[in-house]
């Protein structure tokens, strides 16, 4: 394929990606005010915001496996379409609960996204070539991330629009990139038997889901050291293991588990886990920080942001072309592991009284970092297995990404709020004022416009500190995610495509156009296909 085709085949997946980061993103600045029309509890607050990202950490495998068995382009539509679903639900809720099941359906939809499009990625696009398109999703990435948290607050702060645009926005973005993907998107059409193993599928999402709602609610909603703990982790340990039990001995497993004799995609599988626990664990309380340490409104906070977003738009553009001129990829995998590490390290510093321009610094170290490494693990991975298995080492990636960062998340956040609570509680002793119901943490976000001049004071010192403690929890875990990137193994970028590829595999290769050829294991049964 020439790059203009490329570029064409790419325009609706990178529609598609932007609505999911959107959907992500938009809604960062605006919960406060969702939560409290909606008069939900702090509880509800964090299920409204887990609910996306353990849907979507869930089921990403599933999708991963999906997309090496049927049309990827249609299950690339009916993600998007999930979204819509999800994004109408939200928008017209009344009640949390009805809220939090529209989240699920919008994680379920940004699960078959994260998954699909990179596997498409893979299938039109050499790996060779792949890096300076990666480079452009990072791009889109930046984008989606820097608008979000902006037209969010925008949206807020517009009396007569309100937090409910903030889930329609996105609505027309998805039906765009759903009829682009239609016009712009030609793949081969699958045509081979397969058995999708249900029984491995359940025992691997509800193995999951178990393990992350207990990440998610221990230290809030229960103790660390409690019943909860030991049923909801012993629950989870048991289905994990039943599952593995199960994907051992079928034919058409979810993840595959012969995939991680291949030594690159283990180390890049766990460099993926910790760079989205430290990654994501970290950043997400940064809008927090922004409104409350700093006092800024919502939509001067998703300005702040920018530093960071644009040190990831201009290292994983500019990697992304080296890479694909040169064909050596590894320098960047530990040079963007380094400076994602230095980052968080910097950031560590951080408190109430910190100028932007040495917290803008910071963020763009480690912006400049996450933009060299998190596509190019994926590049990494891609190059060295079967295109038969393309789909499931990418959701293998991705999987582990999200599930780290929804750890990083759950758990940074219990730290945060017993460290506020703590340091709230000695800056009220220290001026001897009596602690108010709520002020000492808890979880509870307080409401910075209420409070008086000397408490304020207190609050944002309260939340500068806890904030830098985060990162410098964060910080291991990235130098863990460098040491694992040390050892992969360097190897040539292949020149074929994914479609290509998978044409030699099942012996097709010099019998017909390879564009023509079914994407189908050795062996499978092949019909006549048509493109879609």
């Amino acid at each position: 394929m020439s790059d203009r085709q490329i570029l064409q085949a790419m325009s609706g997946l990178m529609a598609g990606m932007f609505v999911s980061i959107l959907a992500g993103t938009v809604v960062a600045n605006a919960l406060p005010r969702i939560m409290a029309d909606l008069g939900a509890s702090q509880s509800s607050y964090t299920w409204v915001v887990t609910a996306e990202l353990l849907a979507m950490t869930a089921t990403v495998p599933l999708w991963g496996k999906l997309a090496d068995l049927y049309n990827q382009k249609l299950l690339l539509q009916i993600s998007l379409g999930l979204f819509v679903v999800g994004s109408l639900l939200a928008g017209f809720s009344h009640d949390v609960d009805l809220l939090i099941f529209s989240r699920v359906v919008q994680g379920i939809g940004a699960g078959g996204l994260t998954a699909l499009a990179q596997v498409v990625m893979a299938a039109i696009i050499p790996p060779r070539r792949l890096g300076k398109y990666a480079g452009m999703f990072g791009a889109v990435f930046a984008v989606g991330t820097v608008a979000g948290p902006l037209i969010g607050g925008v949206l807020v702060d517009t009396s007569w629009l309100g937090w409910r645009w903030c889930f329609f926005i996105g609505v027309p973005f998805a039906l765009f990139a759903i009829a682009l993907l239609q016009r712009t998107l030609k793949l081969p059409v699958v045509r081979r038997e397969a058995k999708i193993d249900y029984l491995g599928a359940f025992l691997l999402v509800a193995g999951v889901c178990a393990l992350l709602v207990w990440v998610t609610l221990a230290g809030n909603s229960f103790d660390w050291a409690s019943w909860q703990t030991a049923a909801l982790t012993g629950g989870g340990a048991v289905l994990l293991a039943a599952a593995v039990f199960v994907e051992s001995r079928v034919s058409e497993p979810i993840i595959p588990l012969g995939i991680f004799r291949n030594r690159t995609v283990t180390l890049t599988t766990v460099a993926s886990f910790f760079v989205g626990l430290a990654m994501f664990g970290g950043t997400v309380f940064l809008s927090q920080y922004f409104q409350i340490a700093l006092g800024k409104s919502p939509t001067v906070a998703g300005l702040m942001s920018l530093p960071m977003i644009l040190g990831l738009l201009v290292s994983s553009t500019v990697a992304g072309q080296i890479i694909s001129r040169t064909g050596r990829w590894k320098v960047y995998l530990v040079t963007g592991g380094i400076l994602m590490t230095a980052g968080l390290g910097l950031l560590a510093t951080i408190g109430a009284d910190t100028h932007f321009g040495l917290l803008s610094c910071y963020m763009a170290v480690m912006g400049v970092g996450v933009g060299m490494l998190m596509q190019n693990l994926v590049l990494a991975a891609q190059n060295d297995v079967a295109a038969s298995e393309l789909g499931a080492a990418t959701s293998v990636l991705s999987f582990f990404r999200s599930l780290g960062g929804t750890i990083g998340t759950s758990v940074l956040g219990a730290i945060l709020a017993s460290r506020v609570a703590a340091e709230m509680s000695e800056g009220l002793r220290e001026a001897g004022v009596p602690a108010a119901p709520g002020a000492a943490g808890h979880g509870a976000m307080p409401d910075m416009t209420t409070l008086p001049a000397p408490i304020r004071e207190i609050v944002e010192h309260a939340y500068g500190v806890a904030t830098g403690e985060l990162f410098l929890v964060a910080t291991p875990f990235a130098l863990l995610a460098v040491i694992a990137v040390l050892f992969v193994k360097e190897k040539p970028l292949k020149t074929t495509s994914g479609m290509e590829r998978l044409a030699e595999e099942s012996g097709a290769v010099g019998h017909a156009d390879p564009a023509e050829v079914s994407p189908v294991k050795a062996g499978a049964v092949v019909t006549p296909t048509e493109k879609s």
